[in-house]
């Protein structure tokens, strides 16, 4: 059995698949997802699992150098950057770009990870990063 808190089969193979500059995008309930890009749905129910639990998972095993966000997302959360973003990823780099702009880009994602996060823009593009 596995020791980090990742358990997620799915989860934990896109995360061995990356490469550096692969992008996965995890987003709220109502994110649209582009034909043939792959879902990972989570989304039990409104709330479940929150976008930051799953980061928080995420963050056990992904090595993200930067991140991509809607200026929406700032603006929900009076300028500051959300708090559902784990702790150590608070001072990586983020591009902030309109969620127009965003939606478009998930058609590059390796994958987007469906959250039962109900807040709104609640999305991130993760930059996959290099461990050494």
């Amino acid at each position: 059995m596995k020791k980090t808190k990742l358990l997620n089969a799915a989860l934990s193979h896109l995360v061995a698949q990356l490469g550096h500059n692969d992008v996965v995008v995890v987003g709220d309930a109502g994110l649209p997802v582009p034909p043939g890009v792959p879902c990972i749905d989570l989304a039990v129910m409104r709330g479940l699992p929150s976008i930051a639990l799953v980061l928080e998972a995420l963050e056990s095993e992904m090595q993200v150098e930067r991140m991509v966000m809607a200026k929406e997302t700032f603006f929900a959360n009076q300028g500051e950057t959300p708090g559902w973003l784990p702790a150590p990823w608070r001072d990586l780099p983020i591009e902030q770009v309109s969620h127009e702009v965003f939606k478009q880009r998930n058609a590059q994602a390796r994958a987007v990870i469906r959250t039962g996060e109900c807040t709104p823009y609640a999305n991130v593009m993760l930059v996959a990063g290099v461990a050494f």
